[in-house]
């Protein structure tokens, strides 16, 4: 494979990337869910296979507050479904660009960790569900 062919998959891939975090982030804005995903949680959630369990899994992580008014089925599935309106693909990754879950994700965690704290006991109204 040349640069230019290498170059121009990247850029496919980057593309792909920035279309499904838009999509993630317009729905739970949609939602009034107070949180964004970035690349690192991306590429970390895509070792699951099942998108609505990659959601489940991130609130679980994340936001485990929000599952004491809302089931983690409901709220996965209510972003699931925002989510798909604007961008029904789903991400297609190599196994070999994909970083362990559980460092990524414990990274992610501890960096959020102030986050957490300014809206913990806040919960979303879902607007549209």
């Amino acid at each position: 494979m040349n640069t230019c062919q290498f170059h121009t998959r990247d850029s496919a891939h980057d593309a792909e990337v920035e279309a499904q975090l838009c999509a993630y982030n317009a729905a739970f804005e949609e939602l009034g869910l107070r949180f964004r995903w970035d690349e690192r949680t991306l590429m970390s959630l895509s070792a699951i296979h099942d998108e609505q369990e990659q959601i489940a899994a991130y609130i679980e992580m994340h936001h485990p507050h929000l599952l004491k008014a809302y089931s983690a089925e409901f709220l996965s599935l209510a972003i699931l479904d925002k989510k798909k309106a604007r961008n029904p693909s789903r991400l297609q990754m190599h196994v070999d660009s994909v970083p362990n879950p559980a460092h990524v994700m414990s990274q992610s965690q501890t960096s959020r960790r102030s986050e957490h704290t300014s809206y913990e006991w806040e919960l979303p109204a879902l607007v549209g569900v």
